[in-house]
């Protein structure tokens, strides 16, 4: 294809940015910037959908005040003069009646509002909402999709039929599509009623696309009959606020260029960190299948390269980096290395005098290690999965540290390695706090003062695993510093969780199992008498036999002697039962009965007795054990 900008003869390709997450919406200041920026790369589309703007969704009847009409004149004025299409979007789809008339004009006479503003492009999304409709609908119409496709056409015809119309469908994506895409009712629907001057948005196989393939959005556009539009998430995080994703436009083959309608990415919440996100994707637009990029920020032409996410990746990083390099402070400006400004003059310690603070300058390494940490949601970057696999390391040899071992040389080396890669996120934390763009910093502060917690936590204790540590300023003790513990009552809540782990990008380590603990009966003898015969031919081949007569304990196991009331467990996995636990209150009449000879002095020091075993099965780290 030679030009991503036109397809199908007439339709450009939409390519560019939806603001369609949950959570507060980005400012008019930030739009305009972000028309900018879209101008700049080479993006061509910005779809205003916020889904927590009140009169976008919630109040979608509403019009628009004076003073909003006012904001909404500039920002479509804005978008016009940076040659970015404005597509306003209204979801009307958590309260309207599809059958009344009366909803129906009101539908018209919100968005004939926002026209007199100047907009040319609409949408209407339907997304995120209850599939049930109510009974004046069901009367009406013979399916959910009908309906939703009846008031589409009708407000599009009614405005004229504008060259770019959006439709989001409440099954958009194909996790949703029931009993699958191709046999869709829903979607068949769609692709059938809906008029073919409308685009449909589809994010991909789920919400949060790890990949979207070539076959998937074939089979998805012979069931609509048209190519859709990706609404993608990959850079999403309005569901986790805990996370924020800063890896390169990735995993969506530039194949699917000539495929498709166009691609608009749904970023992150917060404004300033989605610079990667954006630049990386307008770098990808650019790409064609046949191996050539056109038309970079660079303004040259790479011949057999194709789109490389890395190569993407550290364009938008080198530019970003001058960004951050930017002060965004009016009045501000950097002061030169050695003084500062003090009322119009410099101000020059003298020689007995403390030196001035001087920050140290953000370096290219640093935002590589920023994304790293940060990339994208199925996945860490090379450093930060780097990082999780010596802490697993290190932990698993911890024995090394304790003693001298053909190990111990080892394990100092990587602890000594992991100890400098834990140090360069404290450096990279320290040079983006003092970077002289506080807006982009403000964005990203609770994510990088996070990490910057974790790994010191990380650090703190494999120094403690190897010696280098006092007791006293471990960091795991009962009276740890509020920072000492991550997670609040949200991560408490998964913690309690039986799957919780299980999801964990970095799957090297045992992943959290399911175990149940319960009490004992006597049908579970056979099985505890198992355990212990296994458990007892470990042993035996590390230990000589015993002559004497059998021990109190095994004599439990057993089975020739009952644990006490209410005072023996059992321990069970998927698989079956994997552990017990028994227990004698009293001792000594056990004894008797199996004629073992015990001191009365023994009794009167240790009149109880428990006798536990776990299957090597059940990791020794898991609290089941």
């Amino acid at each position: 294809m030679s030009d991503p900008g036109a397809r199908a003869g007439t339709k450009r390709f939409i390519s560019g940015v939806v603001e369609g997450f949950y959570g507060r919406p980005w400012t008019m200041e930030q739009r305009t910037e972000l028309f900018a920026r879209e101008q700049k790369w080479g993006l061509n589309t910005y779809l205003y959908a916020p889904k927590d703007d009140y009169k976008h969704r919630m109040y979608w009847r509403d019009l628009y005040t004076a003073e909003e009409a006012g904001q909404l004149i500039a920002l479509i004025s804005a978008a016009e003069r940076h040659d970015v299409e404005f597509v306003y979007a209204i979801s009307p789809g958590l309260d309207i009646t599809f059958s009344n008339p009366k909803e129906v004009a009101a539908l018209k006479r919100k968005l004939d509002q926002v026209r007199r503003f100047g907009c040319r492009s609409f949408s209407l999304l339907f997304d995120d909402i209850a599939a049930e409709m109510c009974p004046a609908d069901k009367r009406a119409f013979s399916s959910f999709a009908h309906a939703q496709v009846a008031v589409t056409n009708a407000v599009y015809q009614h405005l004229g039929e504008p060259e770019t119309f959006l439709f989001c469908p409440t099954d958009y994506c194909a996790a949703f599509c029931t009993p699958n895409v191709s046999q869709s009712s829903y979607l068949h629907t769609v692709g059938e009623n809906l008029l073919p001057g409308i685009d449909v948005l589809w994010t991909g196989p789920k919400v949060v696309s790890h990949k979207i393939s070539v076959e998937s959005i074939e089979e998805v556009s012979s069931v609509l009959k048209r190519s859709p539009v990706i609404w993608d998430n990959i850079h999403a995080n309005d569901y986790d606020p805990q996370r924020i994703f800063m890896g390169p436009f990735k995993d969506r083959p530039t194949e699917l260029i000539s495929k498709l309608g166009g691609v608009l990415t749904n970023p992150n919440c917060e404004f300033y960190p989605n610079f990667v996100a954006i630049h990386t994707l307008a770098t990808w637009c650019k790409a064609t299948a046949d191996g050539s990029k056109r038309n970079v920020e660079t303004g040259d032409e790479e011949q057999g390269t194709g789109y490389s996410p890395q190569r993407a990746l550290t364009l938008a990083l080198t530019a970003w980096l001058q960004e951050f390099l930017t002060t965004d402070q009016p009045g501000a400006c950097l002061q030169k290395e050695g003084s500062h400004d003090m009322g119009g003059s410099s101000y020059v310690p003298g020689l007995e005098e403390n030196p001035l603070y001087t920050a140290e300058p953000l370096t290219l390494d640093d935002l590589r290690l920023l994304t790293d940490l940060f990339h994208l949601p199925y996945e860490y970057g090379p450093t930060a999965r780097t990082m999780l696999q010596e802490l697993d390391w290190l932990k698993k040899h911890s024995w090394a540290a304790a003693a001298e071992t053909d190990r111990t040389a080892e394990w100092r080396s990587r602890a000594q390695q992991f100890d400098a890669m834990c140090e360069a996120v404290v450096q990279m934390f320290n040079r983006l706090s003092n970077a002289p763009n506080r807006s982009i910093l403000y964005d990203l502060y609770d994510y990088i003062c996070d990490i910057k917690s974790g790994v010191g936590l990380a650090q703190a204790y494999v120094k403690t695993l190897g010696g280098q540590r006092e007791p006293s300023a471990r960091p795991m003790n009962d009276d740890p510093e509020p920072w000492g513990f991550r997670g609040g009552l949200s991560g408490e809540f998964q913690r309690m969780l039986p799957c919780h782990g299980n999801r964990d990008l970095f799957r090297h380590p045992p992943m959290t199992a399911v175990y149940s603990i319960r009490q004992y009966s006597t049908n579970d003898k056979l099985e505890v008498h198992r355990i212990f015969r296994e458990m007892q031919s470990v042993g035996d081949s590390k230990a000589p036999p015993r002559m004497q007569s059998p021990l109190l304990c095994d004599c439990l196991a057993a089975g020739s002697i009952s644990p006490s009331p209410e005072c023996a467990l059992v321990l069970e996995d998927d698989i079956g039962m994997c552990g017990y636990a028994l227990a004698l209150t009293d001792a000594k009449p056990a004894a008797t009965k199996i004629q073992r000879a015990v001191s009365e002095s023994v009794f009167k020091d240790f009149p109880s007795l428990v006798t536990i075993q776990v299957l090597p099965r059940v990791p020794t780290e898991f609290s089941a054990s």
